[in-house]
């Protein structure tokens, strides 16, 4: 097991760069789905230095779910974003920033929530506390900062924890 390891130290990392690399051409092909593996294989292999810690559980049937509903999240943020910039002054806008207390520990967890935040159109991860215990979130525009604070804890944080648990 331990050469396994020292072979493929990240085997999911190793699966999605090989499926990427393979969708981003134009055609599929053997040589492709070879070359991608072997990318696969040699990015996480080279880059294992820097990622002392791997999370000691990751639920990926919960993450997929967790994707599903992020780009479903996305698309109705385009719409409601697209609709406040043609429909509101500047001067109505309320855009405010939210500090978002943290339960997640995990760097990547809180990566995720991170890059969650920042994807969503009308919202902006801007920065982390020093003891990662913090997020804060600029908003483009709401009525009801607390209530942003709480939906982000309950939609997203709360199904990451579930996932790194």
């Amino acid at each position: 097991m331990n050469a396994f390891r020292w072979l493929l130290p990240h085997p999911l990392l190793t699966l999605l760069l090989a499926v990427v690399w393979t969708l981003l051409q134009n055609q599929i092909s053997a040589g492709m789905i070879v070359f991608g593996v072997i990318l696969g294989v040699l990015i996480p292999w080279i880059t294992s230095a820097w990622w002392p810690d791997t999370p000691r559980s990751f639920h990926v049937g919960r993450m997929i779910t967790y994707s599903i509903m992020v780009i479903w999240d996305i698309m109705v943020a385009n719409v409601q974003v697209a609709w406040i910039v043609l429909t509101k002054p500047n001067s109505k806008l309320r855009p405010a920033w939210i500090v978002v207390p943290l339960e997640l520990r995990q760097p990547e967890a809180i990566t995720i929530l991170a890059g969650t935040i920042t994807l969503t159109p009308g919202t902006v991860s801007a920065d982390l506390s020093d003891e990662g215990h913090s997020l804060l979130v600029h908003v483009l525009h709401t009525d009801d900062p607390d209530g942003v604070r709480d939906q982000i804890k309950s939609r997203y944080e709360r199904r990451l924890k579930e996932i790194f648990a």
